[in-house]
Formats: C-alpha cells, sequence, structure tokens
C-alpha cells in the first residue's frame, strides 16, 4: 500500500486546518477566523483502500521576530525535516507577499515532493490561474490543484496527487484512527477554540488551556480541570464576561462539542488564571508549542 507522512504548510488563514478536517471527514484540528490559530502540529490520518496519509497540520508560516511567533515558525520548519513529503497551501484570495517567497524557498530547501494547492477557489474574488506562472516557475514538476477546502471541490483529484507521490510501505497507524491526539489534548484545544470565538476582538493569542486533570467517571462521564491562562488580570475579566456569563457559554460549547468527540457526557470545571508574559517564557512555550 501507498503511504506517506505530509506536512500541509501555509500562510496564517490559508485554510491549513479546514482542509485538514475535511480531508479525515472529522474534526482534527480546532478553526476560526483568527489568523495563526494552530500552534501544534496537529495529525489527521487518511486510510483508504489504496493506502494511509499521515497529514500534519502546521501553524501559519509568519514573519515576525517575537518569541512566540518564532517558536510557531520553528513547527513549521522541523515538520518539513521529518515528512515524506509536503502539501503546500496557496491561499488564492491574497496576493502573493514576502512571507509566501520565504515559505517558497523553505519549501524548496527541504527536497521532498511537493503537491501544491490553491485554495479558496469556492470565492469568487480569488486569482488562482494568476498564481500559477509564479508556482511553476519555482516548483517545475509539482502538481498544482485548485481546490476549496470549505466545500470539498478538488479534494479526490488532490489526494490521488498524493498517494502517486507516497512510497510502498506499511501501514502507520490502524485504519479507525484518525487522529493520534491525546485525549488532555484534545480537551484544551477545544477549549481554546471556544474561548477565542467568545473574545476574539480581544485576546485570541493572550490566551492557552492547562488541562489538569482527566478522570473517568463511574458513570462514564468524563471529567476534566482546566484553567483558561491569560497575560494579564483585565483579560480575566473578559473571560468570565458579566455575571461569569462568558466563561459558562465556553464551558456549555466545549462540553456540547467535546461529548460527540469522545462519544460519552463531557463534563467541565473550567478557572482562569493570570500568568503574565507567558508569550515570552521560553521554557513555557517549549511545552506548549512542541
Amino acid at each position: 500500500m501507498k503511504v506517506a507522512v505530509c506536512a500541509i504548510v501555509g500562510r496564517p488563514s490559508s485554510g491549513k486546518s479546514t482542509l485538514l478536517n475535511t480531508l479525515c471527514g472529522r474534526k482534527v484540528a480546532i478553526t476560526s477566523p483568527v489568523p495563526q490559530t494552530t500552534r501544534n502540529r496537529i495529525r489527521g490520518i487518511v486510510t483508504e483502500e489504496r493506502g494511509q496519509i499521515v497529514f500534519i497540520d502546521t501553524p501559519g508560516y509568519h514573519h515576525s521576530e517575537k518569541k512566540f511567533n518564532l517558536f510557531l515558525k520553528e513547527q513549521v520548519i522541523e515538520a518539513l525535516k521529518e515528512v515524506d513529503e509536503i502539501l503546500y497551501l496557496v491561499d488564492s484570495t491574497r496576493s502573493v507577499g514576502e512571507e509566501e517567497h520565504e515559505l517558497i524557498e523553505l519549501v524548496k530547501q527541504a527536497g521532498k515532493p511537493v503537491v501544491i494547492a490553491l485554495n479558496k477557489i469556492d470565492i469568487p474574488e480569488h486569482h488562482a490561474e494568476g498564481m500559477v506562472p509564479l508556482l511553476k516557475a519555482h516548483f517545475p514538476s509539482a502538481p498544482i490543484v485548485k481546490i476549496s477546502a470549505y466545500t470539498g471541490e478538488g479534494l479526490e483529484e488532490l489526494k490521488a496527487r498524493l498517494f502517486e507521490a507516497a512510497e510502498e510501505g506499511p501501514q502507520l497507524y490502524p485504519e479507525e484512527f484518525y487522529t493520534d491526539q491525546e485525549p488532555r489534548f484534545r480537551i484544551a484545544e477545544i477549549i481554546r477554540e471556544k474561548a477565542i470565538h467568545q473574545t476574539r476582538e480581544e485576546l485570541p493569542h493572550a490566551l492557552y488551556v492547562e488541562v489538569l486533570d482527566v478522570e473517568e467517571r463511574p458513570d462514564e462521564t468524563l471529567w476534566a480541570r482546566a484553567l483558561i491562562c491569560v497575560e494579564r488580570e483585565s483579560q480575566k475579566g473578559i473571560i468570565i464576561g458579566k455575571g461569569g456569563e462568558k466563561i459558562k457559554t465556553i464551558r456549555l460549547q466545549s462540553e456540547k462539542e467535546l461529548s460527540g468527540i469522545f462519544e460519552r457526557p463531557v463534563r467541565l470545571d473550567l478557572r482562569v488564571k493570570v500568568v503574565p508574559k507567558w508569550r515570552r517564557n521560553e521554557g513555557l512555550l517549549r511545552r506548549l508549542l512542541t
């Protein structure tokens, strides 16, 4: 069978997480309108008769010298070293800028088979066709597929191209697996997604979630205690909301989605904690982002 580990790389908001979820047919990565929602290398697994592809969703490649963004860039660079092939996702609604050129050079330097996907062709303002000559100039032998991660258009052709680039090998995961994420990580990510959706105008990147305890109770309920961590006291009030309404909404939305993921009732005990300047704490960043 054909088997490959494939990194999905692209600029922030190019649609990597949406694409991963659509390919896997299940929610693997959290999504939001906020750029750089993905912080870790998230694995999603697609298994078919022709083979298995293990996709790694990477953070959006963003040019910045801030410590937090440097750690995210490091995730992309390390993923390119570890995989068998690269799915380079390009947002066809945006013009090519400095970040895109940097990413093109990184992908070229990796020396791996590349498949290029021009995303968001469902949006009338896309200019996918105009991007083809530039991409062909840099990747003359790479297939270029026009897709919509949102509607699924072009994804069958995209998968065919990725399987063509894969090598024969043993299956890496049992066929029923669609991700290998630990329960603690999944719980933390869903809570973070709901918190971002509730506060995206105020503090999308200023929060992280730490799951302290996970317990399976005799009634088969999965119970978890977690902290939503922010940088300043004022941000704590934003998360809690007037009369605790916002954190209640975050908890209820998280419980509902997690109950579907784990196929059992999930109950959360959510608290908010202030961790000053956490985005500058190298030890914490390494623990959270690797």
